[in-house]
């Protein structure tokens, strides 16, 4: 008796708190969450007219209600419904089905679970047309007992630890008191495969999607303690790793091959996250304010930055996914504005995602970054985004084809260069793509490529890397193939209105050529090219193009400051989707696609060939002439020793050491490298600014530099003499080597 009275008081005095925080905005984030009816919860416990099961507390109703209250969210298709209710069979399956073929590349079954949520949402949402209808009822029990008698399992462990359990506990949840014992525990037994303690429970982006599925078997029994763990092990998941996991770098890594994936298993290992953070905030299960802001930083300084404008998933960060249709599709608010919810922390940033996501207001972020753990590297103007996704002997080339797909993946991390001011450049291009013209990479045209059970292998050169001072950049990669005989040493130098491509050292002792592609995308409009001095907007079809000055489509111009022969295709390409991808839905079904192709071809068996072409993006060819009589870009080196470019108007040099050397910096200045590194160096008039410093190798401890000119600062790394001054800078180590190291100079 006395124990009842004390909870009693307890929930009573909790339901008070609720109220006034609410009112108060003491939980600023749980008053945008709480819904009518979890007022009504707080209001009911207060007045005595208990609403929560005795089993139950304040806190697992509302973080129940409200995960229910999303589940039901969706529309109804009523067209849809009734056809399900129409074709279900006697047994409680539907004939279309394909139940026997469980499968990596198939398993139907799983349109048997979403057919199951569909009728369970129907029935339980209110305004629905079959809001409590016993008829639909029946059928989606029914479907429930099919599936609980037969326990389908697929060869894709995904399937039974993630996709099967996550679709049975929202239809438990949904159906919840129309459920029979035998229902609740039997679908509780299947939905239980999702559990910390399964295999694909890793550290990394399954586990904490995992522990949600948990947390949602736990609300069901409504079970305190299963919330709890849950809630513990999804914030003890979120620090930096160099392992699996988020990195130092704010990429993710979700297995040991250290191959990036922040856009699939990262993000949803941070949309579980910001999940659970909003469902359970003002609650005695809130998640902890220090991981939510690691997350956040993780968002904006690692996911956004690995899509262009903040919206449009990068190409370069893809892996298998790239054989999958719309993996290229523009994504949504859920996210940011969740973390909007749940911490006012960089809200402004967050804020302005949203907008520009939604379209009410033209993009507007500037920024360079690399990502030194995964070899990433991303530019953004307002008007235009590119990256270069590269390998090194740190990693593997890429992910494996799990599941059979990404079939032709073997030369996507080459040094692969994109592009993107629409969002639309690459979107499903790939049945029809020449994967051996990968935009920006130098590839060795065989007949085909290799089985893709062949398509990831480790890396084989250390020299790659990137040197970034947030807002100008180059990157660069002493590149070597891992499944053709060819070597070429590779960068890329960014500013505000171009970036330079350069080229050296290109040797293969193949029998085949060897190209350099430009670029690969859809084809948006016409093609003009300026060969010999003359312009003209090409027919379509396959053309071989001497002397060419520029070429020109679709808003992007490609100059070349020496004229050169290339080879361009503006045409219809057919291909398909099974080609690189073998699952169910993939089809032979022949697709066609109007693409542009530009490449540079070496020829068989090159030896220290080379390239160089910059690219100027959002250009209209009218502007090229006057672009051109600017003459900002001065092309300082392009030899198997340095590669380097002064940029005159922002007063900026880039340069690549492969080897140690000396480059001149204009003004009569120069400076010498003492190892092979990575160097940015700024000026103000004669005088040097700031010098950035990067080594792509990530094992030297620090790096040598003479500057022909006294410099002035206080870094305590300076001797100076009259003419000149020793430079040495620490570099960073351990999950840090390979970021980039600016000194300032000055009075």
């Amino acid at each position: 008796m006395i124990q009842g009275i004390h909870q009693y008081i307890f929930r009573c005095a909790f339901s008070i708190l609720v109220i006034l925080a609410t009112k108060l905005d003491v939980y600023p984030q749980a008053a945008r969450s709480v819904s009518k009816d979890e007022k009504l919860i707080a209001k009911n416990e207060k007045s005595g007219r208990s609403l929560i099961p005795k089993n139950s507390t304040p806190d697992i109703e509302i973080i129940r209600k409200r995960i229910i209250d999303d589940l039901l969210a969706p529309a109804v298709d009523a067209s849809a419904i009734r056809k399900l209710i129409g074709n279900i069979q006697a047994d409680g399956s539907w004939q279309d089905i394909n139940y026997k073929d469980t499968s990596k590349t198939a398993f139907q079954n799983r349109e048997h679970l979403e057919h199951m949520e569909d009728l369970s949402r129907a029935y339980k949402k209110p305004g629905s047309p079959f809001y409590q209808d016993i008829n639909v009822k029946n059928v989606a029990l029914a479907a429930l007992d099919f599936w609980l008698a037969h326990d389908f399992i697929c060869e894709n462990w995904w399937w039974n630890e993630m996709g099967t359990p996550n679709l049975m506990i929202n239809t438990l949840l949904l159906l919840d008191t129309d459920l029979s014992d035998l229902q609740r525990t039997a679908g509780l037994k299947i939905a239980n495969r999702a559990n910390l303690e399964a295999f694909g429970a890793r550290p990394g982006g399954d586990l904490i999607q995992i522990a949600g599925m948990l947390g949602k078997q736990g609300l069901f029994n409504r079970d305190e303690s299963i919330v709890e763990r849950v809630v513990k092990a999804m914030a003890s998941e979120i620090k930096i790793s160099t392992g699996r996991g988020l990195q130092p770098d704010m990429s993710f890594h979700h297995r040991t091959d250290n191959v990036i994936s922040t856009l699939t298993y990262g993000t949803g290992y941070a949309s579980s996250f910001a999940y659970w953070a909003v469902k359970t905030a003002g609650t005695k299960f809130t998640l902890p304010a220090n991981a939510v802001k690691m997350l956040i930083d993780y968002y904006l300084d690692g996911i956004s930055k690995s899509m262009a404008f903040g919206k449009y998933p990068d190409l370069g960060a893809k892996n298998r996914d790239l054989s999958r249709k719309g993996t290229l599709s523009p994504a949504g608010t859920e996210l940011p504005s969740n973390l909007m919810v749940i911490s006012n922390y960089r809200k402004a940033e967050l804020d302005n995602l949203v907008k520009i996501r939604n379209g009410t207001i033209a993009p507007n972020l500037q920024w360079n970054r690399y990502f030194w753990n995964s070899s990433y590297f991303t530019h953004q103007r307002p008007t235009w985004f590119s990256s270069v996704r590269m390998h090194s002997s740190r990693q593997n080339n890429m992910e494996e084809p799990y599941n059979d797909e990404g079939l032709k993946n073997h030369h996507f991390a080459d040094g692969s260069n994109f592009i993107t001011i629409t969002g639309k450049e690459y979107v499903d291009v790939f049945p029809v793509w020449d994967w051996q013209k990968i935009p920006g990479a130098t590839i060795v045209q065989k007949p085909s490529v290799l089985p893709f059970k062949q398509i990831p292998k480790k890396g084989l050169t250390n020299f790659v890397g990137a040197v970034s001072n947030g807002t100008y950049g180059a990157a660069a990669t002493d590149f070597s193939s891992v499944h053709d005989p060819l070597q070429a040493r590779k960068a890329w130098f960014y500013f505000n209105n171009e970036y330079v491509c350069l080229g050296t050292n290109i040797h293969s002792t193949s029998d085949y050529p060897v190209a350099t592609t430009l670029n690969q995308c859809n084809l948006d409009g016409a093609v003009t090219a300026q060969t010999a001095g003359k312009t003209e907007v090409l027919k379509k079809g396959t053309q071989q193009l001497k002397a060419v000055n520029w070429i020109h489509h679709n808003k992007v111009a490609y100059l070349f400051p020496e004229p050169v022969d290339i080879s361009l295709s503006n045409q219809t390409a057919t291909g398909n989707w099974k080609q690189i991808n073998h699952q169910d839905w993939a089809t032979e079904e022949p697709v066609q696609k109007e693409l542009f192709t530009a490449w540079i071809n070496h020829g068989v068996k090159p030896i220290n060939a080379g390239y160089a072409y910059i690219v100027v993006p959002d250009i209209n060819a009218n502007d090229l002439k006057p672009y051109q009589q600017k003459n900002f870009i001065s092309i300082v080196s392009n030899t198997p020793q340095i590669q380097a470019v002064h940029h005159r108007l922002l007063q900026l040099t880039e340069a690549i050491f492969f080897e140690p050397g000396m480059i001149q910096l204009g003004g009569g200045l120069a400076i010498t490298a003492e190892q092979p590194c990575m160097l940015m160096v700024e000026m103000a008039g004669n005088q040097v600014k700031k010098i950035s410093v990067a080594d792509p190798t990530q094992l030297l401890k620090k790096l040598s530099f003479t500057v022909y000119t006294p410099l002035k600062g206080k870094n305590g790394q300076l001797k100076a003499d009259m003419n000149s001054t020793l430079l040495e800078i620490v570099l960073p180590d351990g999950g840090d080597a390979g970021k980039s190291i600016t000194v300032k100079f000055g009075k």
